[in-house]
């Protein structure tokens, strides 16, 4: 496995290859990250994880200082997972002028859910993926079920934009209370670690609802907020909407509820399909 810092010398490592699967992560990996690391393997000649923590999606008020960089055991792990190549650039590689160029998702898209609730990320996190997209020009880009909103972001943005590139999904990846792995969780104290399942409990009740043919959505939604705010949880919002696109649920479409809850000074976000 080899490890690259610059732009100039992964276009010249990825010269001649002919089929590039591409993983694009912050670094501070655990085994979601690496279960799509498995995921590109299958898909590809040769697989690049990126390792970069990308300042445009961070709001001010956020977490990108603090954010955990985990470098070396992050390259431990993607040894023994299939990779070949990890891109690890610093911020002045990807950045190294003000990003003036931005790409901004539309607004049924971006101005929902997570986009409402942290402006701009949308926008940040498009542009870096395009510039990644550039520089690596893959045939297969592998991202998480976990960031489902990103998910649907990106597959968006690759057919509007006309991009020769296969988007795979990769299944959420949970540890055995059923939290979602996130690299974020390492902020959790231990009784913290232990309620923070009952975020998928909440999605899980509000589901089994559903399936049991309930459509009262919006009702369905405040009792899933009323369940974690009664165990001491700050919910930015718990909704149910259509897979396809995360417009308003309707009846016939499959549907996925998600959610975005505070657990102390912890952000989680989690989702499941109906």
């Amino acid at each position: 496995m080899r490890i690259i810092k610059t732009i100039a010398e992964l276009r010249e490592a990825l010269r001649l290859t002919r089929k590039r699967a591409l993983v694009p992560t912050m670094g501070n990996l655990h085994a979601g990250h690496l279960s799509l690391v498995r995921i590109a393997r299958q898909r590809g000649d040769l697989v690049i994880t990126s390792l970069f923590v990308n300042r445009l999606q961070f709001a001010p008020h956020e977490d990108f200082a603090t954010y955990p960089r985990t470098f070396e055991r992050d390259c431990e792990l993607l040894a023994g997972s299939g990779c070949d190549i990890v891109f690890s650039p610093a911020d002045d590689e990807i950045y190294s002028e003000a990003q003036g160029y931005t790409v901004h998702p539309p607004p049924e898209l971006n101005d929902i859910l997570e986009g409402q609730v942290r402006p701009g990320f949308f926008t940040g996190v498009c542009t870096v993926v395009l510039k990644l997209f550039n520089i690596v020009q893959p045939d297969v880009a592998v991202f998480g079920k976990k960031d489902y909103q990103q998910l649907l972001m990106v597959r968006s943005m690759v057919r509007q934009l006309a991009l020769p590139i296969e988007i795979v999904p990769g299944e959420t990846v949970r540890d055995a209370s059923g939290l979602a792995l996130s690299s974020r969780n390492g902020y959790l104290n231990d009784s913290q670690r232990t309620e923070a399942a009952q975020l998928q409990k909440a999605l899980r009740n509000l589901a089994v609802a559903v399936q049991s043919g309930r459509t009262d959505w919006p009702t369905l939604e405040r009792e899933a907020l009323e369940f974690l705010g009664a165990r001491g949880w700050q919910a930015d919002y718990v909704a149910i909407r259509r897979q396809r696109d995360l417009r308003e649920a309707t009846l016939g479409d499959p549907l996925v509820a998600l959610a975005a809850a505070r657990l102390g000074g912890t952000r989680l976000i989690d989702n499941l399909e109906i």
